[in-house]
């Protein structure tokens, strides 16, 4: 799996993208509301751990996610 966070412009948040090994995308959700959005993937029980790795994560950068 991988991430991206993606920065905001004014008024519109900061975002995460979750995508698979074919990068098709799996949620897309804002910084500050991960838990629906994982809980639908099948994340939910790792939302802290997702949110610690995102917390330190550059925008624009696209990371590989092991979990």
């Amino acid at each position: 799996m991988y991430i991206i966070k993606v920065k905001g412009v004014a008024k519109i948040p900061d975002y995460v993208q979750l995508r698979d090994e074919q990068f098709t995308l799996l949620a897309y959700f804002r910084v500050d509301r991960p838990e629906k959005s994982l809980d639908k993937v099948g994340l939910g029980d790792k939302t802290e751990d997702i949110m610690n790795f995102i917390k330190d994560l550059p925008f624009g950068e696209i990371v590989k996610l092991d979990i």
